[in-house]
C-alpha cells in the first residue's frame, strides 16, 4: 500500500545543511502493523511526517496505493490526508471545551460529511468509553483521553493510522490498553504505523524497523503478514467522492463555539460595535464638516472676483500702504461693468465698525456699505423684509438690513422690521433681516449691518473711496480671462506705468478659495474615513 523509494529530506539551518533522511526505501503492505524505532535524531519523526503527508520529501518517491503523492498540491494533500490517514498523537490534542463525543465527531466537519454523533458514540463504545462520552478531556484520565483520540482517528474510516508515541504519556496499565486497542484495529485490517522509542511497545508490532542517522538500520518481520480483505473494501470505498458540506452543521458549530466562549465572544462583539460606531461617527463628522463648508461657501458667492487697491513700491523700494497710491471709486465699478466682457454684476463695498443702539440696548458690529446687486451675489437676499434699491443708494437713504446676531442682541424676539435704530448716532430704519450664515473662521457672519453704499461713505464712515469692487463673472470658464481683463482695464484707466502695474491692483479669486476649501474638506473626510476603517479593523 505504501511504497517509498530513495527518500531524502534536507533542512537548511543557517549555513548548515541537515540530512534528516538519506535514501530511505521501504514498502508497507495494506493491513500491516509496523513500529519505527530509533534514538533522537535518527529521522523517525521526519519519516512519520512524510508518511502522514505533513511534510514533503526533498528527493525520492512516495506512493499510496500506487498514486504518487510527493508532488501533490497543498489542497490535494489536505484532502488525501483527511480521507486516507488517521492520526494519534502523544499529547492527545483534544479540544478542552468539547466533550468526548464532540471531539470524536469534529473531523466530520472538515470531511464534508454529515455530523454523525451516533457514529462518534459508537466509536467511543468500541474503545471502551461509552459511559464517558459526555465528559470533557479534563474529566478523563490520560489513557481515556488517548482512547478518545483513537476513536477520533477512526471517524473518517481511514485505511491507515499513524501513531506518534501514542503511549509516551501513559502509565503501564493505560499503555497496555492502548496497544490492545491498536492490535484489535489491525486485526480488523487497518494499517498501523507507530513511531516509538520504547522497546516493549515496538515488540508489539508485526514488523520492526530501526533507524539511525537518517537511514534504515534494520527491518525485522516478527509476525508473518496476512492481508485482510475487509480492509481492502474499506480502502476502495474510502477513496470515493464525498457530498458537499452541510452549511447548517458549520453554522451550528459556530454558534456552539461562541456560546462556549462567552467572554471572548462578548469582547469581540464589543470591539466590532466600537469599530462600527467609530466608522459611523467619523463619517458623520465628515458629512457635518462638508455641510458646514458648503454653507460657508454659499455665503461667499459663486464665480466672484474681488478687486482691491494695491501697494506700489517707491523708488527706494519701500512698499506703501495698500490704497496709498491706487484708489478705487464707484466710477471704476461702473466702467468695469461696461468695458470688461463676461461680467454679470458689480458691487462696490466699504467696511467699518459702528455702535448701534435701540432703546436701552447697544451693540458694536460691522458696517458694510454696498450696492443692491450685493444681495444676489452673496446669497444675502433678506429672509424677511427687503434689500435697499438703487434709488435709495443714490439718495443716501438711511435704511439698513441687519444680521441675525444684531437682531438677537438688540431686538430679542421682537420683529425688527420698521424699527428705528441709531448707527453711530445717526437714525436708520430697519427694512430687512439677512439669512443666517454662521461663523466664518473667527468672524460671525451674522454680526453685520448692511446699508446703502453712499449712506455708509458720507453719513457713517466718512470715506471718499471704496474699499473693494466685487465682480460676478458670467461663468466659471470666464474667470481666468476676466481676472486679467480687470487688471488690464484698471491699469489703462489709471495710466499706471508698466513698472508699477504688477502691484497697483490685486484681484482675489473666490472660486479658487472655494475649490481649495472644498478640496480640504474632502481630504479631511477621506482621512476620517481611513481612521474609522482602521478602528473597525482593529475593533473587529
Amino acid at each position: 500500500m505504501l511504497e517509498i523509494k530513495d527518500l531524502h529530506k534536507r533542512y537548511q539551518m543557517g549555513d548548515v545543511t541537515v540530512n534528516a533522511l538519506k535514501g530511505v526505501s521501504l514498502t508497507i503492505e495494506q493491513g500491516d502493523f509496523v513500529a519505527i524505532m530509533g534514538p533522537s535524531g535518527s529521522g523517525k519523526s521526519t519519516l512519520m511526517h512524510i508518511l502522514g503527508l505533513l511534510d514533503a520529501p526533498t528527493e525520492g518517491s512516495y506512493k499510496v496505493k500506487g498514486q504518487e503523492v510527493s508532488q501533490m498540491r497543498e489542497d490535494e494533500l489536505a484532502i488525501f490526508r483527511r480521507d486516507v490517514i488517521g492520526f494519534i498523537f502523544q499529547q492527545f490534542n483534544l479540544l478542552p471545551r468539547m466533550n468526548a463525543t464532540e471531539n470524536v465527531a469534529l473531523p466530520l466537519l472538515y470531511s464534508e460529511k454529515r455530523l454523525d454523533l451516533e457514529k462518534a458514540q459508537s466509536l467511543l463504545e468500541k474503545v471502551g468509553l461509552g459511559t464517558r462520552s459526555h465528559h470533557r478531556p479534563s474529566e478523563l484520565s490520560g489513557g481515556q483521553q488517548q482512547r478518545v483520540a483513537i476513536a477520533r482517528s477512526l471517524v473518517n474510516n481511514p485505511i491507515m493510522i499513524l501513531a506518534d508515541e501514542p503511549t509516551g504519556n501513559l502509565d503501564s496499565n493505560s499503555e497496555r490498553e492502548i496497544l490492545a486497542i491498536l492490535q484489535d484495529l489491525n486485526d480488523q485490517g487497518i494499517t498501523i504505523v507507530i513511531v516509538t522509542h520504547e522497546e516493549e511497545v515496538g515488540m508489539q508490532a508485526k514488523r520492526l524497523i530501526r533507524m539511525r542517522d537518517g537511514v534504515v538500520q534494520s527491518d525485522e518481520r516478527r509476525v508473518p503478514f496476512t492481508q485482510n480483505s475487509l480492509q481492502k473494501q474499506a480502502a476502495e470505498s474510502k477513496l470515493s467522492k464525498f457530498p458537499l458540506a452541510n452549511v447548517y452543521q458549520h453554522f451550528a458549530q459556530g454558534i456552539k463555539t461562541l456560546a462556549a466562549n462567552k467572554v471572548r465572544t462578548a469582547l469581540s462583539v464589543l470591539g466590532i460595535l466600537i469599530g462600527v460606531a467609530a466608522v459611523v461617527a467619523m463619517l458623520a463628522i465628515g458629512a457635518g464638516a462638508q455641510a458646514a463648508m458648503e454653507k460657508e461657501l454659499s455665503s461667499l458667492g459663486s464665480n466672484l472676483l474681488i478687486l482691491r487697491p494695491g501697494a506700489v513700491r517707491s523708488a527706494g523700494g519701500v512698499r506703501a500702504e495698500a490704497g496709498a497710491t491706487s484708489k478705487l471709486t464707484q466710477e471704476d465699478a461702473a466702467d468695469l461693468k461696461k468695458n470688461v466682457a463676461n461680467i454679470s454684476n458689480v458691487a462696490s463695498t466699504v467696511n467699518g465698525r459702528g455702535q448701534i443702539t435701540y432703546g436701552n440696548k447697544n451693540w458694536s458690529t460691522q458696517i458694510l456699505g454696498t450696492n443692491p446687486p450685493y444681495s444676489t451675489m452673496h446669497a444675502s437676499v433678506p429672509q424677511s423684509g427687503r434689500f435697499f434699491t438703487d434709488d435709495e443708494n443714490l439718495a443716501r437713504a438711511r435704511v439698513a438690513v441687519i444680521g441675525m446676531t444684531v437682531v438677537r442682541e438688540l431686538f430679542g424676539t421682537e420683529n425688527p422690521i420698521g424699527s428705528m435704530i441709531k448707527i453711530n448716532k445717526v437714525n436708520f430704519q430697519v427694512i430687512g433681516v439677512l439669512p443666517g450664515k454662521g461663523a466664518n473662521g473667527f468672524r460671525d457672519q451674522d454680526d453685520i449691518i448692511i446699508v446703502p453704499l453712499n449712506a455708509a461713505m458720507y453719513r457713517l464712515l466718512g470715506k471718499d473711496y471704496v474699499d473693494t469692487i466685487e465682480i460676478e463673472v458670467a461663468g466659471a470658464q470666464f474667470t481666468e480671462k476676466a481676472q486679467q481683463d480687470l487688471l488690464d482695464r484698471m491699469n489703462t484707466r489709471r495710466r499706471v506705468p508698466v513698472s508699477q502695474q504688477e502691484d497697483a491692483y490685486q484681484v482675489r479669486n473666490m472660486a479658487e478659495i472655494q475649490e481649495a476649501l472644498s478640496s480640504s474638506t474632502k481630504i479631511m473626510s477621506l482621512l476620517l474615513s481611513a481612521i474609522a476603517s482602521i478602528s473597525l479593523v482593529v475593533g473587529g
